[in-house]
């Protein structure tokens, strides 16, 4: 028995376009239902889809490149487009991190700063020269986190809220 054929040629045309058209519609809704099922409980949400934790590697190398070339201007690892400054100072790779937002302390997060490369000055919105302490400081618990058994950092991203009763790690 013969496959039934397409007779017209707007038929031949059009059915395998509109064919095309149902997978991609399909296949969008059944992503969108993933992702609604995803993000339905708000704290489960915030570790799927943001985790509290980056990982930044060894801190040998970060301090060398930080030493070399300035702080480090991670964007939006906060969320609401707050980016971070990674600042290192000191001989000891182990001790002294920091984290800061990445704009002026005395302003608010859209003056945005640019670093002047291979120092430990910043530019903000207005044209002033900011040094690394003129920049705001992070929430509660967004800070620094050195594992000086493995010599690895990692960020802690998670900001405290007022209620949670909970201190920085």
């Amino acid at each position: 028995m013969r496959r039934p054929q397409l007779k017209s040629t707007f038929a031949r045309a059009t059915v395998p376009v509109a064919i095309g058209i149902v997978f991609f519609a399909l296949m969008f809704l059944a992503l969108w239902g993933v992702a609604a099922l995803i993000s339905d409980n708000s704290e489960e949400a915030t570790e799927y889809l943001a985790p509290a934790y980056q990982e930044m590697g060894r801190v040998g190398p970060l301090a060398d490149t930080i030493a070399a070339d300035g702080p480090l201007i991670l964007p939006d690892l906060v969320g609401d487009d707050r980016n971070v400054v990674l600042d290192h100072t000191g001989p000891d790779p182990l001790r002294g991190w920091a984290l800061y937002l990445a704009h002026p302390a005395d302003s608010d997060p859209t003056c945005e700063i640019e670093l002047v490369r291979g120092t430990r000055t910043f530019t903000d919105c207005a044209g002033r020269t900011l040094e690394v302490g003129d920049l705001a400081l992070p929430p509660d618990g967004v800070l620094p986190i050195v594992d000086e058994d493995e010599g690895r950092l990692t960020l802690s991203l998670r900001a405290l809220t007022e209620g949670s009763g909970g201190t920085n790690p």
